[in-house]
């Protein structure tokens, strides 16, 4: 897999960018198929940082009702990556 295909988005909440900025965790939406190892090959070398943890999430898709119509949003998986202390992402390298 690309290094390009495992993160798809940063994602921006309110609580991601606590983290970032208290822990320096950074918060990413990543290809469902994508694991551990390859999710911190990915950060390493398109941000030039040092990951020092990863925790990973699958998030289940949530009922979404329009009208008389209902079905469910995609399911999807989200990681928290660890970086070294000192080291930053500049988060608008990322395509959205």
């Amino acid at each position: 897999m690309n290094f390009t295909e495992v993160l798809i988005s940063p994602i921006l909440s309110e609580k991601s960018v606590q983290m970032k900025d208290a822990q320096n965790r950074y918060t990413f939406k990543v290809n469902p198929k994508a694991n551990k190892s390859e999710i911190k090959k990915a950060v390493e070398t398109l941000f030039k940082v040092k990951v020092t943890a990863v925790r990973t999430a699958n998030q289940p898709g949530k009922l979404h009702k329009v009208g008389r119509y209902e079905g469910y949003r995609s399911d999807w998986k989200k990681a928290m990556v660890s970086v070294k202390a000192g080291q930053k992402i500049d988060m608008t390298d990322l395509p959205k």
